[in-house]
């Protein structure tokens, strides 16, 4: 599949979350090696009032939905992978007033379980405000209980 195919699919996939579209995301990269999705910095996202900064679930929301996604980008046909596991160490706080980019990428995938990772982050990706890793399950051709299926 090439990128531009990769990058349609991702953006197609988004656009039928609901809570996604409330919050803004957008795809601003996909390939085969992996997802960007943008958050764009709004107060519908802040979390602390006085400071503006960013609340801890819609970076969960947003890094969940980009390891969810970057499944599209490994997968040779589209699957519903629903989560089976999600963890994110928190670093740093997100600056208010700054967008908040998650990057997640598939790094192995079984007939049963694909395994993600990525970061949060808004400047610089070197410098995450957050770490992920999530696994998901295969619920498509091939997964459990489907011919083929372990």
């Amino acid at each position: 599949m090439s990128d531009s195919q990769i990058l349609e699919r991702t953006q197609r996939f988004l656009s039928f979350l609901r809570h996604c579209q409330v919050l803004g995301l957008s795809v601003e990269h996909a390939d085969s090696r992996g997802l960007t999705l943008r958050l764009p910095y709004s107060e519908r996202i802040v979390g602390n009032p006085e400071t503006g900064g960013v609340h801890g679930g819609a970076i969960t929301t947003l890094m969940d939905t980009t390891c969810g996604i970057s499944t599209a980008c490994a997968l040779p046909e589209l699957e519903v992978c629903p989560t089976l596991d999600l963890r994110i160490d928190y670093m740093h706080p997100a600056e208010a007033g700054h967008d908040i980019f998650g990057f997640a990428e598939c790094y192995r995938v079984t007939p049963t379980v694909i395994f993600t990772r990525g970061v949060a982050y808004q400047r610089d990706i070197n410098e995450p405000i957050a770490h992920v890793v999530g696994t998901f399950m295969r619920m498509g051709k091939g997964g459990p209980g489907r011919e083929g299926g372990v």
